[in-house]
């Protein structure tokens, strides 16, 4: 494993590259509040077969790309980045496996960037289309409550900033990973890079919040995977199964026995589900 450091749009992004240079290449996109070490379980079993690797801390979690602009932000600007990673690695085009707000930049690449996304691989996020008919369709807006309160300024980086690792462990994230993303933000302004990914979405109606992601506008055509787990307490069934309806290119839906953390707690089924819908790509 080693690491590139990519420069793009005033940032440097840190990345873990792994396995055969000449393997066919997947890009890992964490979520909050991870970072590229939440695949740890899922890369060697990648390797394994043949695959490379590039897993990004994002904008906002390497420690060289964290703008305190919430415009910076933006979804269009977090795919740009993952370009930049293809374009420095020498890779016209891979398949993008993303979770949580990872999974929102991979439905956007998919959408937007469709010649350089090979296949699509989302755990546990939704399609935002299936997410916002979930809003008035099921209890998703008392699942999604957080998202409002943590567009107050400076008050959620103070609380967070205490309560992080007790509120991972709640969410069903072991202890000895809840404690070491939670050390990572013990400082409160650590956390406005994060915070600013959802602030940013916020700041925008939802309709133009949809049209950003490409939900509404067009179907995605790329061959895709969404793997979801029954006991996401953040995320729940009817927008997980609304997700096909956004997909015009192949589709499978795996439900697994599992929560919202499944690269952490359930590496062998992620990656089962990447290795599947890579081997059925061209």
């Amino acid at each position: 494993m080693t690491d590139l450091h990519v420069e793009h749009d005033g940032v440097v992004l840190d990345v873990r590259d792994g396995g055969p240079r000449d393997g066919r290449a997947v890009v890992l996109l964490h979520g909050f509040p991870q970072d590229s070490r939440c695949w740890a379980e899922v890369s060697p079993r990648l390797h394994d077969a043949g695959l490379r690797t590039l897993a990004p801390d994002q904008r906002g979690y390497s420690p060289a790309a964290s703008p305190q602009d919430v415009s910076a932000y933006r979804v269009s600007t977090l795919a740009a980045d993952v370009l930049a990673v293809l374009d420095a690695a020498e890779v016209r085009s891979a398949h993008v496996v993303g979770h949580d707000w990872g999974g929102a930049v991979a439905w956007y690449l998919a959408a937007h960037h469709a010649q350089r996304v090979d296949s699509l691989t989302v755990l546990s996020t939704p399609h935002p289309g299936a997410l916002a008919s979930s809003m008035t369709r099921s209890l998703q807006p008392l699942r999604s409550w957080y998202t409002l309160a943590v567009q107050v300024p400076v008050l959620p980086e103070l609380v967070l900033s205490r309560t992080l690792g007790p509120a991972l462990r709640r969410s069903g994230l072991p202890a000895h990973l809840a404690d070491r993303y939670a050390r990572r933000f013990a400082d409160p302004s650590s956390l406005r890079g994060p915070l600013a990914w959802y602030r940013a979405a916020g700041r925008r109606p939802p309709w133009e919040v949809l049209d950003a992601f490409g939900a509404g506008s067009a179907d995605v055509e790329v061959p895709t995977t969404y793997v979801w787990g029954r006991h996401d307490p953040a995320l729940g069934r009817a927008a997980a199964h609304a997700t096909g309806d956004h997909v015009s290119g192949d589709y499978l839906f795996v439900e697994l026995d599992a929560g919202h953390w499944l690269p952490e707690l359930n590496p062998a089924s992620v990656a089962e589900a990447v290795l599947r819908r890579v081997g059925s790509s061209p």
